[in-house]
């Protein structure tokens, strides 16, 4: 039986495909032309289909004869821009992965985000259950929630689908990199001053088992947190001075460096057309604390967590092997 998985070259997809293959499973990948070679380089048993999930078409061939697909594929912007670009991945390459799947009869899990979920606000930890809120609706997260929507409605048809929600992922294989530019950052002395919230981190490796294991113990139109630590960024990023020889967090960033941030970030994002990494939206994303439970997860798909010095320590060495160092 074949996989197909979308954002193969990305941090969560490129550790499904290599969990995949571990387990001797025939994997298919669906990855653009202009994708960055190096994370399938070494993987040469995995069938690759040229394509953007953007094309219902080339979606529609790279399916055909599998029996499961892993959607990993996503735009991933914390910020105010880019919602033209979300909307065509997030929500239609999502509508041409799953209406693909239920036309080929193909079972499908959805990679999703804990930034669809509901905000926590205290008291017990955001579950499968706890019902959605505004939240910032910023491009990303509206996004993302409208994928599940589009998930959910296939479901009603007659669709075979899981949707799983990860948490913050540190480990190994982050090729651009994505989340584990934040150990990288604080490797280079940038952590001194520190965010006051926190956010859910675990393990990209047990995420990818998470999803392998829904793709065989899911029940079909349920979502699944696959989640970790609730840290607060001072917690986590201490750990990730520890493993890499960088320098501890010692300042908060308080109200007003994070709205002076933020509005320079924005400010400079309409000047040069390219809105920065710091803005807005994100000192307010990361001024939140956050708490998860993975219960469910825990229980139907044996998800498990690994420490998260453990992770961060496996994720520094690959990027020192790789030479992001």
């Amino acid at each position: 039986m074949i996989t197909l998985v979308t954002g193969a070259t990305g941090l969560v997809g490129n550790n499904v495909v290599r969990r995949l293959v571990a387990q001797g499973r025939l994997v298919r990948v669906l990855a653009r032309a202009t994708a960055d070679p190096r994370p399938l380089a070494d993987l040469p048993q995995v069938e690759r289909f040229e394509g953007d999930v953007r094309d219902a078409a080339a979606v529609r061939r790279a399916l055909a004869g599998a029996s499961a697909v892993v959607h990993a594929a996503a735009s991933v912007h914390i910020g105010w821009s880019g919602l033209a670009e979300a909307q065509a991945i997030n929500v239609e390459g999502t509508r041409n992965v799953a209406e693909a799947a239920h036309a080929l009869g193909a079972r499908l899990v959805h990679v999703s985000t804990i930034d669809a979920l509901a905000v926590w606000r205290g008291g017990a930890p955001v579950n499968e259950e706890t019902p959605l809120d505004e939240g910032i609706r910023i491009p990303y997260v509206v996004t993302k929630r409208a994928a599940e929507q589009v998930i959910r409605q296939l479901v009603s048809q007659g669709l075979w689908a899981a949707i799983v929600n990860p948490g913050f992922m540190i480990g190994p294989y982050d090729w651009k990199p994505s989340s584990g530019q934040m150990l990288l950052s604080v490797a280079r002395g940038w952590g001194l001053w520190v965010p006051t919230g926190g956010n859910c981190f675990c393990d990209v490796r047990d995420v990818a088992d998470g999803i392998v294991s829904a793709l065989e113990r899911a029940r079909p139109g349920e979502r699944y947190i696959l989640g970790g630590h609730m840290l607060s960024y001072r917690q986590a990023w201490r750990i990730f001075a520890e493993v890499s020889g960088g320098t501890p967090p010692v300042f908060p960033i308080g109200p007003l460096i994070r709205y002076g941030a933020g509005y320079v970030g924005d400010i400079t994002g309409k000047l040069t057309g390219r809105e920065p990494i710091v803005n807005s939206a994100a000192t307010a994303i990361a001024s939140r604390k956050r708490s998860f439970s993975s219960a469910k997860a825990e229980s139907e798909l044996g998800y498990r967590v690994r420490p998260l010095r453990e992770s961060a320590a496996d994720a520094w060495q690959w990027f020192r092997e790789n030479g992001y160092v």
